[in-house]
């Protein structure tokens, strides 16, 4: 396995503005070839699927590739991939629509760790059908989501768990597939949020033991376009459906109409560029990418803990002292994060600031010390890139 991240950068047009990119975040720079192929798609003739000409063939074969794109990503089936235009709207109708079935008594877990798009919509679901949710915690110190309470938050009453495989705002993994032996046991559905989890590493739906995992092709440098991966099919039958086709089966039920075309291929050429990621992959895109992403990890780890070194002893504190994690940190250093991040871009560094009033970052109480930074490595960035950053955090004071 080999990743050269001199290669992948030459692969970005956007690095080129001189600029150290480490606010991956809030969405990678998109490589040279998603950009072709959504200014590709603009060019061609526009239609809809269904029809029996040429562009419209052509529009139903892109929606098809799509989903296996997505599908070979998360190692799913493409018959159960939903695709729509961002994962807190997919999120939305998936509670809605599992919430149909819900009745009194019935229980919901959600967790400190999550992004509010994993929390909200399961929230606003449970109340309008006046069903409880159950909150799993964190632990302060490393910000862990301990799998052993899921054993005692469970009930054959629980009709949905839904969690991340890894925090954006904080980095922490979870530790999935130990809580979904829980789920099982529990009868319980259990829906995972893999939007930051896929961008850094494999996130394979059956090692993870997911029913459901949400994905968001931003976060690897695709488009604005979500998924959500369902691992039986055949469970998008049995939910009520929001599309305005009544016809409409499978994953479309959940589809309002068929996503953009542009979109759609910029979706399949992102996946192409992941399994391109290692340039000695070979195989399927299913196994090409499984090897990419492995070797990207391998890499960004050895990344991830030299800047930790190098930020260990300093003024600088980063949340969460969690092991295993992704290279997502939440920054603090003495003084307001706006101003921090202000002070980060004079010296050309991108890097957002973060009020700490959602998620797990309120939980924290980061919002009474004036918020977090946020860095997240995109798979273009370098040991010199984080030098710079250690380098200007140390001339703040």
């Amino acid at each position: 396995m080999a990743f050269d991240v001199a290669r992948v950068r030459g692969l970005v047009p956007a690095l080129g503005d001189g600029w150290v990119h480490l606010d991956a975040t809030v969405g990678m720079q998109p490589p040279e070839n998603v950009v072709s192929a959504v200014t590709g798609a603009f060019r061609r003739t526009r239609s809809m699927p269904g029809g029996p000409f040429a562009a419209s063939r052509l529009a139903a074969d892109l929606d098809t590739e799509a989903r296996r794109a997505v599908a070979d990503l998360v190692g799913g089936d493409a018959r159960g991939v939903v695709l729509g235009p961002g994962p807190a709207e997919l999120l939305r109708r998936l509670a809605d629509a599992l919430g149909d079935t819900w009745t009194l008594g019935d229980e919901v877990v959600v967790t400190r760790l999550d992004d509010a798009a994993n929390v909200v919509p399961w929230m606003s679901a449970a109340r309008r059908r006046g069903v409880s949710v159950r909150w799993a915690e964190i632990d302060i110190e490393t910000c862990e989501l301990p799998a052993w309470q899921f054993d005692e938050l469970l009930t054959g009453t629980t009709r949905v768990v839904a969690l991340t495989a890894a925090s954006g705002q904080v980095g922490v993994r979870t530790d999935v597939a130990a809580i979904a032996r829980y789920t099982r046991e529990a009868g319980a559905l259990l829906v995972v949020d893999a939007c930051a989890a896929a961008a850094y590493g494999p996130a394979q739906i059956d090692q993870l033991g997911a029913d459901v995992l949400v994905l968001d092709a931003a976060a690897w440098g695709g488009p604005h376009l979500g998924a959500l991966v369902f691992r039986a099919p055949a469970l998008l039958d049995r939910l009520t459906a929001c599309a305005l086709d009544p016809t409409a089966r499978g994953p479309h039920r959940l589809e309002l109409s068929p996503a953009p075309a542009p979109l759609l291929a910029g979706l399949v050429a992102s996946i192409d560029h992941l399994a391109a990621l290692d340039d000695t992959a070979t195989g399927t895109r299913r196994e090409r990418v499984a090897t990419s992403l492995d070797a990207l990890s391998r890499y960004q780890e050895r990344l991830l803990d030299d800047l930790l070194l190098d930020l260990s002893g300093s003024t600088t504190t980063v949340l969460g002292s969690a092991r295993d994690r992704i290279p997502a940190l939440a920054l603090t250093h003495g003084v307001k994060a706006f101003d921090v991040a202000e002070h980060l871009a004079q010296h050309g560094i991108c890097a957002f600031p973060d009020p700490g009033e959602q998620g797990v970052l309120a939980h924290l109480g980061t919002a009474e010390i004036g918020g977090v930074v946020r860095i997240g490595f995109g798979h273009y960035t370098t040991r010199g890139e984080t030098i710079t950053l250690v380098d200007a955090l140390a001339a703040l004071g």
